[in-house]
């Protein structure tokens, strides 16, 4: 079977020019549209005009043929301008992917199609840990359901053509469907207004009695139900990690430019400039080593994510556990650099960097909002137990 992100090498490719031109456009208008908040709907249009929302599907099934590595180097090029328009865009490939992971093609395959014709963009109604949402069957065994209830931290789900959907059903079991934003019954909330990733549209959606029928749900094979299928929580780990580190390496590209051309040296230092200024120099050693080492773990837990990929169902569980250990290690790694650096980046540009013009502190508020999704702390517990006990992660949506 083949699947997302499977086709295309390493070389150069046809899509890197329009990433750079959809990177260049969100970097022009970044900070005006943190302040703002709200749905970013001029920038997810220009993504669906730019053929980017297929990046991940193979070329076979009229997409542009990524692996999942090059996929995140683009959601990480996003992030370093702009990470909340990255968030829905790895989004949207994610929950692309879920479909295929928790399903098989008859069912996924139409999806795909519909995506590349209708330029749909997929927005996420998931998450597992809110379990305010119940679903009552209708039409008896292997019938419909309908879901009602309240989902928060639904990413993207403003301007969505597509959701993905979870609710518990009597038995308290998870089901996840695939349903139209527009159908009867779903209202998409504007209540996000957090201190950051303000235009990832994170808010609530309200489920009053909406009709998912059989056909939409996932459940062959079913949500989490085999190694492969147990890939799903690593690739979203992976969109996280690569969010964190392009916010950290945009920090560190904000904080350069300000210290080489505006930024004064310390009358002690001693210093002509402020880029010979020695703790500055130091300060930047860090950055960039933490970086750089977090940097080379996120590329081979993404290659190694994208071996586990080509498995398809033969993957088997110690293989999956092994791709984990290396999400887990490069979720941690990217997480500390570039909290370290947005946090630290101002003892590099001085005072006069704090204007609320250039709204620096955006790096440290989204990634301050965002690296609390799930806690690191677990995911160095989970090395830990491998380093010390040779146990794996045992896999859940979150690990």
């Amino acid at each position: 079977m083949k699947h997302f992100g499977a086709e295309a090498g390493d070389e150069a490719v046809p899509w890197h020019a329009a990433a750079q031109r959809v990177t260049q456009a969100l970097a022009a208008t970044a900070v005006e549209r943190d302040q703002r908040g709200g749905v970013p709907k001029a920038e997810r249009d220009l993504l669906r005009e730019s053929g980017l929302l297929m990046l991940s599907v193979p070329a076979q099934l009229g997409g542009l043929g990524a692996s999942w590595r090059q996929t995140l180097d683009v959601v990480r090029g996003f992030a370093r301008v702009d990470s909340a328009v990255a968030h829905v865009f790895a989004f949207h490939h994610l929950l692309l992917a879920t479909t295929q992971l928790f399903a098989r093609p008859a069912q996924w395959q139409p999806w795909v199609e519909q995506t590349r014709t209708q330029r749909w963009f997929w927005g996420n109604a998931l998450n597992p840990l809110d379990k305010g949402t119940r679903a009552r069957s209708v039409g008896g065994e292997g019938g419909g359901h309908l879901f009602t209830g309240r989902k928060s931290f639904c990413s993207g789900a403003g301007d969505s053509d597509m959701l993905v959907a979870s609710a518990l059903d009597a038995d308290d079991r998870l089901l996840i469907g695939v349903v139209p934003t527009r159908r009867e019954g779903i209202a998409v909330l504007g209540d996000w207004d957090n201190i950051g990733q303000r235009q990832t549209d994170s808010g609530s959606v309200l489920f009053d009695e909406v009709r998912v029928e059989a056909h939409e749900l996932l459940r062959d094979p079913g949500p989490l139900s085999t190694p492969f299928a147990c890939l799903r929580p690593l690739l979203a780990q992976l969109i996280l990690a690569n969010i964190y580190q392009g916010l950290g390496e945009g920090a560190l590209a904000e904080a350069k430019a300000f210290t080489l051309q505006q930024a004064r040296p310390w009358l002690a230092s001693g210093a002509s400039a402020a880029n010979e200024d020695p703790y500055v120099l130091a300060h930047y050693g860090d950055f960039w080593l933490a970086l750089e080492g977090a940097r080379s773990l996120l590329d081979g837990a993404a290659a190694a994510f994208d071996q586990a990929w080509l498995r398809g169902d033969a993957l088997d569980e110690h293989e999956r556990g092994q791709v984990a250990v290396a999400v887990a290690a490069a979720k941690v790694a990217s997480t500390r650099a570039s909290l370290e650096v947005a946090h630290r980046m101002f003892e590099v540009t001085g005072a006069r960097a704090t204007t609320a013009a250039l709204r620096l502190d955006r790096y440290w508020r989204n990634l301050r909002v965002h690296t609390l999704h799930d806690p690191v702390d677990y995911k160095v517990r989970e090395l830990g137990d491998w380093a010390l006990n040779a146990r794996l992660p045992v896999p859940s949506f979150y690990s």
